[in-house]
């Protein structure tokens, strides 16, 4: 069903389109799937792979901003919530309510943070996640076995959402395939098309598997590759200003044992004046973030040390069981894209974390900022916004209750195979056919074959990247045993794709190099 050889023909066979994407993360995904379910021929090209950039790089969390709140961004806050809810309901499978303990090591933070969680629960109205609650020295204790107890009062719990944010995105491009939109990775825009009048057209894209050059044509070209933003402005008109600053945040992961329990832990003051969250993740612990500005972005954005340092330092003036560099099993960067602070004395945590729309000269549309968690709405306000331009009949939005593939209420999360949601079954059945593909990846790992054999046939993965980082997330988990267990899987791709023993090699060494990044020395 998801044959990229079926995807690229369309390429050929369909002369004009409506709408062509540019950027296969959360917001062009969103988009993709917002234009198709209105009933517009749409095509989404992706330079690399869905969620390779920021989309797979996010604290992990489908949440309103709780610090947003503190700065007085109401309505942001009112919107994420409502939109929280909405993904927790269409990609039950992925997004799960997560409960979050904030400890309090004086009176006045317990009485402040209580209230404050209260406006937090009142503005998510219908849609809530479960009221938040003050608890006592002792239940903190007891549900944080691992915090420091020194001068604590007791502490807040309040209810946020956790998911799994590339494997959304991949659900997200099978949701638009299933709807009638071409979706393509690793196909690179190289150029816009315009016509006469200088109005944007079409582009000029390359097939980066088979170098093939193609032209294709549209009413509408949407740019949505985040901090490249600038790139495909840039092709639009040389002399445009840069619109992004890059802000990047790492994060490391931890064993569980850091944080045994099932509840997160959110720590709501740092000496950089962010928040830093401890998450629970595949058995993992995610903790995260920082926010540094960057004159510069990259595919594969590097941890600075001081950023490692800083993390580091945070978590352990909470933690009884003190972290060190040796204990990160994975370290990764994620840049935001955010909208280029007037002057350079701005700080990122008060450059605005809303989406934006830019409509060029040529009608290029831009839209960029926001987060994971507003990327539905994101999408229907740029199409609403293309619609108001007269460039698309007027059709309503129909994805606030749509379903994303593989969507399935649970919970039991002792199968680590509930991230497939409905798709599990196939992942069973190929086991059956073939035993072999139940074995282990690794003896570290709970990840099986039958995974990677499905990421390549129904989850358009096409090399050991985008199985190991995006599809089975190995490298964001254990990042030495993704390399350990990189040759073995390159075999498994060589044969699902029908290549040579030559493209292995080239696969696990592009990948080694990558994963390094990932492993903290």
């Amino acid at each position: 069903m998801f044959k990229r050889e079926t995807l690229v023909d369309q390429l050929d066979t369909t002369i004009n389109w409506d709408v062509i994407i540019i950027g296969g993360g959360a917001t062009g995904l969103g988009v993709a799937l917002d234009c198709i379910t209105r009933g517009y021929r749409t095509l989404l090209l992706e330079q690399v792979d869905f969620a390779k950039g920021t989309s797979s790089r996010s604290t992990k969390l489908v949440h309103g901003g709780v610090r947003y709140l503190a700065q007085g961004n109401i309505d942001l806050v009112r919107e994420a919530l409502y939109e929280r809810g909405l993904m927790l309901s269409n990609a039950s499978h992925l997004v799960r309510n997560q409960s979050f303990i904030i400890p309090n090591y004086s009176w006045w933070d317990n009485f402040f943070y209580a209230v404050g969680l209260k406006v937090y629960d009142f503005l998510s109205g219908k849609l809530s996640f479960g009221k938040s609650v003050r608890i006592k020295k002792n239940e903190t204790i007891s549900r944080l076995s691992t915090l420091k107890i020194d001068k604590l009062k007791g502490g807040v719990v309040y209810h946020d959402g956790q998911f799994d944010d590339s494997r959304l995105a991949v659900n997200i491009a099978q949701s638009c395939i299933e709807n009638g939109a071409t979706v393509l990775n690793h196909f690179k825009v190289k150029n816009l098309q315009k016509n006469k009048e200088g109005i944007v057209n079409g582009v000029v894209a390359i097939d980066t598997e088979s170098n093939k050059e193609y032209a294709l044509n549209s009413k509408v070209v949407i740019n949505a590759t985040g901090v490249f933003s600038d790139e495909v402005l840039q092709m639009d008109n040389v002399a445009a200003e840069n619109s992004i600053r890059p802000s990047q945040g790492i994060h490391l992961v931890f064993d569980k044992s850091f944080l045994p329990g099932n509840d997160a832990i959110m720590i709501p003051k740092t000496d950089d004046g962010r928040v830093l969250f401890l998450v629970p993740w595949h058995n993992r612990v995610v903790v995260g973030t920082t926010d540094t500005l960057l004159d510069s972005h990259s595919l594969e954005p590097k941890a600075l040390d001081k950023e490692i340092d800083f993390v580091l330092e945070t978590a352990n003036r909470y933690l009884n069981k003190r972290a060190d560099k040796n204990d990160v099993l994975s370290i990764y960067a994620g840049l935001r894209p955010l909208a280029a602070p007037k002057d350079k004395s701005e700080k990122t945590k008060e450059i605005s974390r809303s989406h934006k729309i830019i409509v060029s000269g040529s009608e290029l549309i831009t839209i960029t900022g926001g987060k994971w968690t507003t990327y539905r709405r994101m999408a229907q306000d740029t199409v609403n916004k293309i619609i108001e331009m007269k460039k698309l009949p007027k059709v309503d939005c129909k994805t606030r209750n749509l379903l994303i593939h593989g969507a399935k209420e649970t919970s039991d999360y002792t199968n680590h195979l509930y991230i497939y949601g409905t798709d599990q079954e196939g992942i069973k059945k190929l086991v059956n056919q073939d035993p072999e593909l139940g074995e282990k990846l690794h003896p570290r790992l709970e990840f099986i074959k039958a995974e990677v054999v499905w990421a390549v046939r129904h989850e358009m993965a096409r090399s050991i990247e985008d199985v190991l980082a995006r599809r089975v997330r190995v490298l964001f988990l254990d990042a030495k045993a993704a390399v350990e267990i990189a040759p073995m899987v390159g075999e498994l791709l060589r044969v699902e794709l029908n290549e040579t023993d030559d493209w292995k090699v080239e696969q696990i060494s592009n990948f080694i190099k990558i994963a390094n990044q990932y492993i903290l020395k």
